[in-house]
């Protein structure tokens, strides 16, 4: 595995297998913890956005063990709940 354990939705919803919409619901649903299991990753170019009145829609990243084991966790508490979160 990657040794940066910080990735990407892309790569995130790669390494466990469903899609960017259903991580972005488990955000939603409270399963996956900002701060924790995810967090958004700083925009390089949030100056020069805001000097041209755009919005800053930063890149959210995974920490892939620690949303593994919450993944994990649901999955073996109520496999319904969290599979139907798609």
């Amino acid at each position: 595995m990657n040794k940066n354990q910080w990735v990407n939705s892309t790569e995130a919803s790669k390494v466990f297998g469903v899609s960017e919409d259903k991580l972005t619901e488990w955000r939603e649903f409270g399963y996956l913890k900002a701060g924790t299991h995810w967090r958004s990753a700083p925009d390089n170019n949030l100056i020069r956005l805001r000097k041209k009145g755009k919005p800053w829609h930063p890149e959210v990243i995974y920490h892939i063990e620690w949303c593994k084991e919450e993944i994990e966790y649901w999955r073996a508490k109520d496999s319904k709940l969290i599979d139907k979160a798609a």
